[in-house]
């Protein structure tokens, strides 16, 4: 049977929240620090002189964030001119022949080390926006590329990635980042090369190919001393693709 809906007992209520309490969630509390100088629950019954006051104070505030903002931005140019005085410095002592119309990139593709490779992949992707003509050269598949950068730098242990622009050395991936923030990247690439948009019909885009004396085994046959290491290719079995890929420097 059903309790009658009018039954003189009455079960316990439990009160699930009190709705009558204020919000006092550990993570605001900030926040509700913060505007309670601006806004209280009886802010309407206030006085107009008080409500312009707070007014006033709110412009107030905006007005400092603005200028500290104008300030920052007036020393951002001799920030850039520095930098670019660091740059230009470098490119003096370290610079690449045959190379004024391009970009030559050395970087690696092997996630071995995370770091290293995010910043090869974020200094790419941004050379790569600016839809110029780039020479990548992967360390992680020619073992010969690590070779010649330590020749160009003159340095046994060396940070990918490393960046060259029309020849002059400009850094590593933090000064990539850095003029490209500041918008000094972008004058730099005035004056060079268009990239092709098609992809390479040789080697589809990954610039290598197989090795056409050893088939990618490294291994060539003769009949007086038989079995011998090619010498075309590097330690994978592949060459350079001839369509696409620049000569070495």
């Amino acid at each position: 049977m059903w309790r009658p809906w009018g039954s003189s007992k009455k079960s316990p209520v439990r009160r699930i929240h009190d709705t009558s309490s204020p919000f006092s969630c550990s993570s605001f509390k900030d926040i509700l620090h913060l505007c309670a100088e601006d806004y209280s629950p009886s802010s309407s019954s206030l006085p107009l002189s008080s409500a312009a006051k707070r007014t006033a104070n709110v412009f107030h505030r905006v007005r400092i964030a603005n200028s500290i903002l104008r300030a920052w931005g007036e020393t951002r140019p001799e920030s850039n001119r520095k930098l670019l005085d660091s740059v230009s410095d470098r490119s003096v002592s370290v610079s690449i022949p045959d190379a004024d119309k391009r970009i030559v990139v050395y970087y690696t593709s092997l996630r071995v080390v995370r770091s290293t490779f995010e910043d090869c992949k974020a200094v790419r992707s941004i050379l790569r926006g600016f839809r110029v003509s780039i020479d990548e050269r992967d360390l992680s598949m020619d073992s010969r590329f690590l070779d010649e950068l330590k020749g160009i730098l003159g340095k046994s242990k060396l940070s990918l990635p490393r960046v060259f622009i029309g020849g002059r050395y400009l850094g590593g991936a933090e000064e990539i980042k850095q003029l490209h923030e500041t918008g000094e990247l972008k004058k730099l690439m005035e004056g060079l090369s268009a990239a092709d948009p098609a992809t390479c019909g040789v080697c589809g885009g990954y610039r290598f190919v197989l090795c056409d004396e050893c088939n990618g085994s490294r291994k060539i046959y003769a009949e007086k001393s038989g079995f011998k290491i090619c010498t075309d290719c590097n330690e994978n079995g592949l060459i350079r693709c001839p369509s696409c890929s620049y000569a070495p420097l």
